[in-house]
């Protein structure tokens, strides 16, 4: 077996090991139980240390694509049984790439910032001072709803952002994916038809196919959720909830309008379904905004967000404003099925946000990202790529190439050692898509750069790298 392998290329020889068995597997129709040459074997044919053939080999059997058979090496490993949700396996590697993927990638597409633009210094203060000053954070649990101190900072928070709230509507969580979950459950039931956008955010299609949810698709535009499919929807079904990602929506960058704001809550009156709107690149905003969870609405929107993307994915801090008959059901479920939340890392964000160190920290990274976004913008346009809208903020590009080639494009990303957002990710059925979810915060990085220009107008990958000195 021929592995291709580039000792010039920026990937590591592992990762390129692993690439290179799994495209063997998948062009040439392997059959489950096929088995492989022999590390000694696909050792010395491809000129590698049977050392990292064997780590190779390890990835490949932890990530379900080869299986370990004693006295017979390895083998082409059996696909899941259930084929309910196969689009799931697809998109969790997906996110493994960018959490597990090798050291020094470029992760282009992740959904996160770079650890470079982390501001470590407030953080570390504010671990001091909680560790000085509160060791009940250190030793005891948080409060059902949670720590009142970081709840009358969020209310604060919403109250500022015209949501009409209380502190008793609001309910901390380990993130914005764990208030997901929690509204899931208690929300709905196996069977039960749910709205979401697409493209859309991959995981949270995950939690809902997991609980058993349908999923209806409604196209998400400039301005939000396409209405008059929306409405063609609402006249077959009669979906609980539609979730929206109303600021800055991963991964399109676009922002809901005025206009489809208000359609949206006279639909949720008249069709009589929830809104689950989640906002947490909302603190990102430079402009005038529309969110749901600040028109009128009776209860009819539940408004998720979290400190994950701006502040730290570490703490895993978030929240969410609903009902009280929700608050109390949530209250309720949080406390079953994980006791509570972090005090700890409650009063970290709590303090960040009292003494002012988080809202200057965010006017910061806004300004960096704008910037950014322009940059991004301009070097797309010049290479005449399509960018499916152009974002008021945030740090989201829906784009892709002008000449779309993906074999190509895929070929020139793992030479320049960047790691682009799978498409199944973004669509509930998995399905390829053209589109790539850019992260403007990655995006002035050489590497990024070239590929840009490689997949712009009669420009080669060899030109390009020999250009820029890789």
């Amino acid at each position: 077996m021929d592995l291709g392998i580039d000792r010039q290329a920026l990937v590591p020889v592992v990762q390129q090991i692993v690439s290179a068995v799994t495209e063997w597997i998948r062009k040439g129709g392997m059959t489950p139980g096929t088995r492989l040459p022999s590390i000694r074997q696909l050792a010395l044919d491809n000129l590698l240390s049977q050392s990292n053939v064997v780590e190779a080999f390890d990835r490949l059997v932890a990530q379900g694509v080869l299986a370990s058979k004693q006295g017979s090496g390895f083998v082409v490993a059996q696909p899941p049984t259930s084929h309910e949700n196969h689009w799931y396996e697809g998109a969790e590697q997906g996110w493994a790439a960018f959490t597990d993927g090798p050291l020094g990638e470029l992760k282009l597409g992740c959904g996160w910032l770079p650890d470079t633009w982390r501001e470590s210094d407030d953080i570390s203060y504010a671990v001091r001072e909680v560790s000085r000053t509160d060791t009940q954070g250190l030793f005891s649990y948080s409060p059902p709803l949670g720590l009142l101190a970081l709840r009358e900072q969020l209310f604060k928070r919403l109250t500022r952002i015209k949501i009409a709230t209380s502190l008793d509507r609001i309910l901390t969580t380990n993130g914005a994916s764990h208030a997901q979950d929690l509204l899931i459950r208690t929300l709905l039931k196996a069977g039960d038809t749910v709205v979401v956008e697409t493209p859309g955010y991959g995981n949270l299609y995950r939690q809902l196919a997991f609980h058993g949810v349908m999923l209806l698709q409604v196209p998400r535009t400039h301005g939000g959720p396409d209405i008059p499919a929306l409405e063609a929807l609402l006249r077959n079904h009669r979906p609980k909830c539609l979730f929206i990602n109303s600021l800055y929506h991963n991964p399109t960058g676009t922002s809901l309008c005025q206009g489809v704001a208000e359609r949206l809550l006279e639909l949720a009156h008249s069709e009589d379904f929830l809104i689950i709107e989640e906002d947490i690149f909302g603190d990102l905003q430079h402009a005038n905004c529309t969110r749901l969870a600040a028109l009128p609405h009776d209860d009819r929107v539940i408004y998720v967000s979290s400190f994950s993307k701006t502040l730290s994915s570490a703490l895993r801090v978030g929240y969410l404003s609903a009902s009280t008959a929700v608050i109390a059901q949530l209250a309720s479920l949080k406390t079953l099925t994980g006791i509570g939340t972090s005090r700890f890392a409650e009063a970290v964000v709590a303090t960040l946000l009292a003494n002012g160190t988080y809202r200057k920290w965010v006017q910061r990274l806004r300004k960096r990202l704008n910037t950014q976004m322009a940059d991004t913008l301009q070097v797309l346009e010049d290479e005449e790529w399509q960018v499916f809208a152009v974002p008021s903020g945030g740090m989201f590009l829906w784009a892709r190439p002008g000449a779309t080639d993906h074999s190509r494009l895929q070929a020139c990303a793992r030479r320049l050692s960047v790691l682009l957002s799978p498409g199944a990710l973004f669509n509930p059925g998995g399905e390829h898509s053209d589109w790539l979810r850019i992260n403007v915060a990655y995006a002035a990085d050489q590497r990024a750069l070239a590929l840009f220009r490689a997949m712009g107008p009669a420009r080669s990958t060899s030109t390009i790298l020999k250009t820029t000195g890789m």
